[in-house]
């Protein structure tokens, strides 16, 4: 068996891992103030930077580029404090944002977080307080001793009120490390120097005292030994004195320099913990200065410690970077004091002291026996202190209750509660026991006290105790235990109602709302409908439905509050929300119309019955409302005519609402009903729905009823938006009708939707007084014939003159037109337009006077007009037209006017005169109709020279166009005739632009040899040249050398460049060639005729380094590399060294290609260069060449030229490459492929790559070289993403014990990861599953359990599966997979403390069949853990199907306090069996949760007494007492009759048992039964029974008793009576003494005092006005009313 141990020992990280740099794990460069944070400097090449590792989260790395000579994280929080210098500052990491900073004046030599809000700064002279909070500085605390001196500050402390100031150092003096503290009492302000090395300060609770005690507790490693001192600083009066401890601490003979580097002191255990320098860790009692235990835990020196808050121990890091906690075992530590220290007194505080097991024998021992020996109190004090509470039991109340107290003693069982309350918290028990006492005394206020210190377990037991006596206290308990149903209740009782609901969702309990919401709204109404308001208006949904609540307030007849909770309520106005909406509205117009309207106004709600809400409107008057809701055209006609009683606005827009037919109905009715008072809303409601009821409804309503003033106003108001032509006809007729003149003129003469037609008709036939309207209808329509034939014909020539010289002149000519037609004579027509002052359109007047060929007729008018200075070209067109047509010499005319249009007149000319139409177009430029007409003429010499003047390039286009059949003729003439005449070069440079975009190169060359080689004006231009050139290599090819070698002024290289582009490439040569171009000409030799070997030729011939170098590329694109690097090395030219380089590796000329790169490397000195010429060496295997090259200064990339030798396999040389730059990693790979493993390993620790390793390790596996592949792997597998592939590398090849070996031996290893020992797990469970269970139980903690399950379950390992289950928490899996594998996985203790902790509760049942079936013997002890957490019920039902109760029956009378109806029935049906009558009447006394009806029913029929009386029993504890009776009654238990008799309080049955009594002439009982149902019989019936009967004698004692109670009851009357009438008359004597100046009561009112007179004038005393004969004649003899 393993040894106990009483610490746990854990190592949460390891620094290395997560990439921190050993060399910075140290006390100057790591720091950690709490178990929360680890704060790192490093520095990464010039970058430095702090790592701040959180423990919650450790992988999470947080790294921050910060320069700082110290980093310390603040201890809760993400706040960190800098120091750079003297300079201090401190930020928040999460805020990003600085909180504070300061300058100090001196170096700070050592810091620490003393609080979570303060820092401690120590100086080389004095120590500071910096606090986080504000802008304050530092505050100096005290000077540094002298003791410290050269002293290295290690730590500084403060206690937990900062009285007292600790500063430690330590110091090297004479061959050891001496420790120096300065304890400074800030009360005092003084300094103690001490010697020591680690130290801290505490707090402990001694027995006895009220206040805890502060100590100083300190190590030190002298000359002379160790010790640990434990000392009491700032002593309190009321408290013992401790005694000060010093205890020698033990260090191993070969740690002769260890000393102490740390402590701390856990507040939970009141344990020291004390690590040394050399890593061992020592545990002392802080009370008694006892060595618990001590070890070491690391082999390197642990230099940084702090508290462990999670389990209250001691966490720190060693210099190999690993977080080491050791923490108290709780369930070891006391039985390891027991039997390792054996101290028993010492285990036996400390599991009082801190609750831990593992003392519960010495408790209960020592508890029997104070109590034997009748101390109580100390027994009381055992009791109180036991750990767990297992002496804190009922049955220990009840020992200490049966203890007799002796006079003037304090009971024991108080003294016992008294010792509780002083320690803490009193149990359901006690509390119970000591409220009731309590609670009598009328001590309440205790009760109070203990529950405001939390001296009392709450529980509803109490509750309901303190409820009798304060409700508020109680509610305060319920509280506290959490009964929701009873809480409620209180707050309801309280009048607390707003917490209710709050409460329940609090704490997930749904209350009867509705029956709290009757109370509440009977009590307070108003508190109640915001009570209401809360329950629907909730956060997480309505609590109680709408209509329930309703009904409580229907119910109550709260109108008001109903109304002001639906408001609320049905705010959001949902469909489903209907029914209600209506309830509200009928109620409210039923009782409150007003209220009615104004919720309706509001239109808050839209989902009620709007049918029946509209009834009840006009019933209650609100004929709005009505119409707002009613559908049906009946009852909208009905109420619409009530429009005296309505809002105008409001009728004309609801008609807004209506449908069409629907609102013509209406109107037609408001007009019927009462035209002359609706006329005006009609028309305001039909001018507003115009648009939508149709204006042509309209109007034939207003027709229909002979409206015209209606329908005037109506169309007035719409006439001058609407577009309908009928419309503004009946507005104009409407307005005739009504004698609106100036507005028919108005509207005929703005409006453009009538019909100008049907006006003009209607016009003419009214026979208006004015014709305005007409003439401007005629006018706008252009019916200006009919106006004049109208009005000339009705003899108004007055208004035809009016019109033309008013209206519209311009309408002249169109009246001239008419007049002619009609034959009015010239004379009155010049007269008339002689007449005209306004503008005329002469163009018009000409064409119309024209059309009726009477143009001469103008003549006069029109020579006026030109006297006149006129300018109107029409005036000048019709004289040209009457001089043509006259043969007025109309040449001259067109010649030297320029005021006529020249394609008016021109296209008048045209079949008259084609000359004078060229004449008219050419003086106006009309090119198009000039074209025309002199093609259609043949006139193509005028058209060849108009275009040569004209210079126009789009005229050009048109005519040189191809699909012009006149171009020939036209290109003829301009070549022939226009072009030689003349000698503006603009002339000819635009004709030869406008041949060329034509696209005419024939016609181009024809013209340009011409005018080039013909010895003209333009021969040697050098334009024309370049021209002629270019349009022949277009056209006509075969010119082109010829006027190549003709030609001497034209642009070269342009030309050549154009030749190229056309494929002349002979005649591209010849003009490089003539021009001496050679490079140029190369090219095209090269590029364009592809004759490199001509090329070559000309390249001999002219001898030029860029010639040779242009053939030395062309040759390389032609793969002739040797040829290429001749010419190259000719031209002397490296600078193609890529391609070459690139052409020579692909054709494999590497001989060659040295040669070139040896000429380029003299040339320039590049890298590529010489890498390459490396490289080529390595190729042809001139490997002392190569050698030579590398050992001489170069710049070559040797690296890369080896990495490319060695993907060549040219690895001889790729070795001597890495060899000469030390490339570890590619050397070892190298020499894996040349076989020499132990070489190729020695590399790759020089190279110290996983890559290497991985590639030497796969070599050496498949060599079978398993030693150096283990070297290998070792270095592989601290990498946890190469593990996975390592491992399946080796399971490929069959390895297993090689790599089982590997693995084993890398678990020693610093960075031994997870990864590590999970697959080591795995490959277990696969190869050699008899380590498995072993390596679990030591390794557990490190491994990746979900993995490992995977595979135990793969392998079937049931027990080790069960083991992972349990350690990973999954208490579920585990317990189904020892049932399920109970042969090999089951053990009974082990699965009784999986069970309880399964989430699934199914589990349990399983596990109780799983008992029920296996081990059915051991089934009572499962259900003794499962008791709190199984389904009774389901328990019960489970095992009663199987028929195995019995089985459970000490479960049953366990649980039965729970008052469960199943349990209850189940073990009752039990105790019928077993016949225990006592048992069961027991049970069903205590426990009445089951049908003791259906009990009764049974058990009436039992064969046995007993059971059958308890049947009676039960039918009387159901009231059922004539069974309960009858039943007695056949088993002559005549006491049990009575009994039930008399407490079913019914006279009755009382009387019906004496009846029996009588009948079977069992007297005895007939005078029993009196005396027992004494109070329920009536004297009247026993008198009657007893003479009939004869029985006197059995009843006389009845009689006696109740003659003597009427005596009583008489006597008390008659006294009272006496008094009452004595009082009466006294009162009528003051009552008759009335003052004689006291005013009458008519005109002065009720005296105060005296009561009302009634009629009759006898006062009214309270007592009934009638005589108790029962006639009713009033007192005092006046007339009854």
């Amino acid at each position: 068996m393993a040894e106990i141990l009483p610490i746990k020992f854990q190592e949460h990280l390891q620094l290395q891992s997560i990439g921190i740099n050993p060399a910075n794990i140290g006390f100057n460069t790591l720091t950690m103030e709490s178990d929360r944070f680890i704060c790192v400097r490093e520095k990464v090449g010039e970058q430095s930077q702090v790592v701040i590792v959180d423990m919650l989260d450790p992988n999470a790395v947080m790294r921050r580029p910060i320069a700082a000579d110290s980093a310390i994280m603040n201890p809760v929080s993400k706040v960190i404090a800098l120091k750079a210098g003297r300079q201090l500052q401190i930020f928040n990491l999460e805020m990003k944002s600085k909180i504070k900073s300061h300058a100090m004046q001196e170096d700070v030599v050592f810091w620490k977080w003393i609080t979570v809000n303060a820092l401690g700064l120590v100086t080389e002279a004095a120590v500071y307080h910096w606090s986080v909070e504000g802008d304050s500085a530092p505050i100096k605390m005290f000077d540094r001793h002298a003791s410290l001196t050269g002293s290295q500050i290690i730590n500084y402390r403060v206690n937990g009120d900062e009285k007292w100031l600790l500063l430690v150092g330590i110091s090297a003096q004479q061959g050891r490390v001496v420790g120096n503290m300065q304890l400074y009492s800030k009360e005092r302000g003084v300094s103690q120097p001490l010697e020591g090395h680690a130290a801290g300060f505490a707090e402990i609770k001694l027995e006895g005292a009220p206040l805890p005690t502060k100590l100083f507790t300190f190590a030190v490693r002298s000359a002379n030994g160790a010790k640990l001192h434990i000392v009491e600083i700032d002593h309190a009066e009321q408290n013992p004195v401790f005694q000060k401890r010093a205890v020698d601490v033990f260090f191993p003979p070969e740690a002769v320099n260890d000393f102490p580097v740390a402590m701390q002191i856990s507040k939970k255990y009141d344990i020291i913990y004390l690590v040394t320098k050399y890593g061992f860790i020592h545990l002392y009692d802080l009370e008694t200065g006892t060595c618990i235990y001590m070890n070491r835990i690391s082999g390197d020196t642990i230099f940084v410690t702090a508290d462990l808050d999670a389990t209250s121990g001691l966490i720190g890091v060693n210099r190999k970077g690993q977080v080491l906690s050791v923490s108290v075992d709780e369930n070891n530590i006391v039985p390891y004091i027991m039997n390792n220290l054996s101290n028993r007194e010492l285990a036996f505080r400390l599991a009082a002291r801190n609750n831990l097991p593992g003392a519960d024998q010495i408790f209960v021992a020592r508890f029997q026996e104070l109590f034997a020996v009748g101390n109580f109190n100390e027994a009381a004090k055992v009791a109180a202190q036991s750990p767990r509470g297992i002496l804190r039991t009922p049955d220990t109340i009840e020992r200490f209750k049966a203890v007799p107290v002796p006079a003037g003693q304090v009971s024991p069982i108080l003294s016992y509660f008294g010792i509780l309350l002083e320690k803490g918290q009193l149990n359901k028990y006690e509390s119970l026991e000591l409220a009731r006492p309590v609670l009598v005394q009328g001590r309440k206020q205790l009760l109070e006290k203990w529950l405001k210190e939390d001296k009392l377990e709450c529980s509803e037991e109490l509750g309901d105790m303190v409820k009798a006596y304060d409700v508020t206290l109680a509610l305060s308990v319920y509280l506290r235990a959490n009964v929701p149903n009873k809480v409620i209740a209180c707050f309801a009782e309280t009048q607390q109602y707003d917490k209710i609901i709050l409460y329940a969702k609090k704490v997930g309990y749904t209350p009867d709302y509705i029956y709290l919401l009757q109370y509440i709204l009977r009590l307070d109404p108003d508190k109640g409908t915001e009570f209401a308001q809360k329950l629907v208006n909730d956060d997480a949904g309505t609590l109680v439905n709408l209509e329930q609540i309703v009904d409580v307030f229907s119910q109550l007849n709260m109108v008001q509050q109903c109304t002001s909770f639906l408001l609320d309520a049905l705010k959001d106005n949902r469909p489903d929300q209907g029914p209600l909406q209506t309830r509200l509205l009928e109620m409210n117009l039923a009782h409150a119309p007003q209220v009615a309207d104004a919720i309706l106004g509001n239109q808050m709600f839209t989902h009620y019955d709007r049918a029946h809400i509209a009834q009840l409107c006009e019933k209650a008057g609100l004929f709005q409302r009505a119409l707002e809701h009613y559908t049906d055209i009946y009852d909208i006609k009905r109420t619409i005519v009530h429009t005296q009683l309505l809002n105008p606005e409001w009728i004309v827009n609801f008609f807004g609402h209506l449908s069409v037919d629907q609102s013509m109905e209406c109107l037609k009715e408001m007009l019927n009903s009462n035209m002359r008072q609706n006329l005006q809303i009609v028309v305001q409601i039909a001018t507003k729905y115009s648009e939508q009821l149709g204006p042509k409804g309209l109007i034939q309503m207003f027709e229909s009823f002979k409206s015209f003033e209606g329908l005037y106003y109506y169309l007035g108001s719409v006439v001058n938006f609407s577009t309908e032509a009928e419309v503004h006809f009946k507005y104009i007729q409407a307005a005739c009708r009504t004698g609106q003149l100036k507005e028919v003129e108005r509207i005929v003469r703005e409006s453009n939707y009538y019909d100008p037609e049907k006006v003009k008709n209607f016009l003419k036939e009214a026979k208006l007084t004015d014709q305005l309207p007409l003439i401007i209808v005629c006018d706008r329509f252009g019916f200006v014939h009919d106006l004049v034939l109208y009005l000339y014909q009705n003899e108004l020539s007055k208004y035809i003159e009016i019109y033309v010289q008013k209206v519209n002149p311009a309408r002249t000519p169109a009246v001239i037109g008419a007049l002619l037609d009609v034959d009015c004579p010239e004379v009155q027509i010049k007269e008339l337009i002689a007449s005209v002052r306004g503008v005329i359109p002469v163009d018009e007047l000409v064409v119309e006077v024209e059309k009726r060929n009477r143009l001469k007729l103008l003549l006069p008018w029109l020579e006026s007009k030109v006297k006149e200075g006129s300018q109107d070209v029409n005036v000048y067109n019709a004289i040209a037209k009457i001089y043509i047509d006259s043969n007025n010499n109309p040449e001259a005319f067109l010649k030297d006017n320029k005021m006529y249009d020249p394609r008016v007149v021109g296209k008048y000319c045209e079949k008259r005169d084609p000359y004078l139409a060229f004449i008219a177009y050419e003086r106006g430029l009309c090119d198009a109709e000039l074209i025309q007409i002199t093609n259609e003429n043949s006139m193509f010499k005028h058209q060849a020279r108009y275009l040569v003047k004209r210079r126009s390039p789009e005229l050009w286009q048109s005519v040189l166009n191809n699909d012009n059949p006149y171009k020939r003729q036209i290109v003829d003439q301009v070549v022939g005739t226009a072009l030689p005449d003349t000698q503006d070069p603009e002339d000819v440079s635009i004709t030869v632009k406008a041949f060329m975009a034509a696209d005419l190169p024939n016609e181009l060359i024809e013209l340009l040899e011409k005018l080039v080689l013909e010895n003209s004006a333009f021969s040697d231009n050098r334009n024309l040249q370049n021209l002629l050139i270019l349009t022949a290599i277009r056209a006509d090819r075969s010119r082109v050398m010829d006027y190549v070698t003709r030609l001497n002024n034209y642009d070269a290289p342009d030309i050549a460049g154009i030749a190229i582009t056309n494929t002349l490439f002979e005649e591209a040569y010849a003009i490089y060639k003539k021009y001496e171009q050679h490079l140029e000409a190369v090219k095209v030799l090269i590029e364009n005729l592809d004759h490199v070997d001509r090329a070559y030729e000309y390249a001999e011939k002219v001898d030029k380094p860029d010639v040779w170098s242009r053939l030395a590329k062309a040759q390389l694109d032609h793969a002739r590399v040797k040829d290429a690097i001749d010419s190259y090395i000719k031209a002397d030219d490296p600078t193609n060294f890529i391609e070459v380089i690139s052409v020579a590796e692909r054709e494999n000329k590497f001989d060659d290609l040295v040669r070139f790169l040896l000429m380029a490397r003299k040339k320039s000195r590049e890298a590529v260069v010489e890498s390459e010429l490396l490289y080529a060496y390595a190729k042809v295997n001139r490997l002392a060449e190569l050698e030579e090259f590398i050992s001489a200064p170069n710049i070559a990339q040797i690296g890369n030229v080896g990495d490319r030798c060695f993907d060549a396999k040219l690895f001889q040389a790729a070795k001597i490459l890495f060899s000469n730059v030390s490339n570890w990693a590619r050397l070892a790979t190298t020499l894996v492929y040349l076989g020499e493993y132990q070489n190729a390993v020695d590399c790759a620790r020089k190279a110290s790559s996983t890559k290497v390793w991985k590639e030497v390790n796969a070599a050496c596996v498949e060599a079978r070289e398993f030693r150096l592949a283990q070297i290998c792997g070792l270095n592989l597998i601290i990498h946890a993403e190469e593990l996975t592939e390592l491992i399946r590398q080796y399971e490929k090849g069959g390895y297993f014990e090689e790599l089982m070996t590997m693995l084993e031996a890398g678990l020693g290893l610093e960075r031994a990861h997870m990864g590590m020992f999970t697959e080591l797990a795995v490959l277990y469970s696969k190869y050699k599953p008899e380590k498995l269970m072993e390596h679990l139980k030591l390794y557990w903690s490190r491994i990746n359990i979900p993995k490992v399950i995977r595979a135990c379950e793969a392998a079937h390992l049931w027990p080790e599966l069960v083991f992972l289950y349990t350690h990973y928490d999954e208490y579920d899996n585990a317990a189904l997979t020892m049932m399920a594998h109970s042969s090999v996985a089951w053990d009974h203790g082990p699965f009784k403390d999986v069970v309880v902790k399964v989430a699934n509760l199914e589990i349990y049942y399983k596990a109780l069949q799983f008992y029920l079936n296996e081990q059915p013997l051991q089934i009572n002890d499962l259900l003794v853990v499962l008791t709190p957490r199984v389904d009774h019920s389901r328990v019960v039902s489970m095992f009663q199907k199987n028929g195995h109760l019995p089985l459970i029956k000490q479960y049953l009378i366990a649980v039965q306090q729970a008052n469960n109806n199943a349990v209850n029935t189940a073990y009752n049906d039990l105790l019928i069996e077993e016949e225990d009558y006592k048992s069961l009447r027991d049970s069903i006394d205590h426990f009445e949760n089951f049908d003791s009806v259906a009990l009764a029913l049974r058990l009436e029929k039992h064969e046995l007494l007993e059971f059958r009386r308890i049947a009676a029993h039960l039918y009387k504890k159901n009231k059922r007492w004539r069974q309960s009776m009858a039943l007695s009654k056949q088993d002559k238990l005549f006491k049990d009759a009575m009994e039930t008799a008399s407490e079913s309080r019914d006279t009755e049955i009382a009387e019906e048992l004496l009846a029996y009594f009588v009948e079977n002439k069992n007297y005895d009982c007939f005078a029993a039964a009196l005396y027992t149902c004494y109070d329920l019989l009536r004297p009247d019936v026993v008198m009657e029974i007893a003479w009939r009967n004869r029985i006197f004698d059995f009843a006389f004692p009845y009689l006696i008793q109740t003659i003597r109670e009427y005596m009583l009851k008489v006597d008390t009357l008659e006294k009272a009576n006496t008094e009452r009438n004595h009082k009466e008359e006294e009162k009528e004597k003051q009552e008759a003494i009335v003052p004689m100046n006291a005013p009458l009561m008519l005109t002065y009112g009720p005296v105060t005092g005296m009561p009302p007179m009634p009629m009759g004038g006898v006062p009214s005393m309270g007592v009934p006005a009638y005589q108790p004969n029962g006639y009713g004649a009033p007192l005092g003899g006046g007339m009854g009313f």
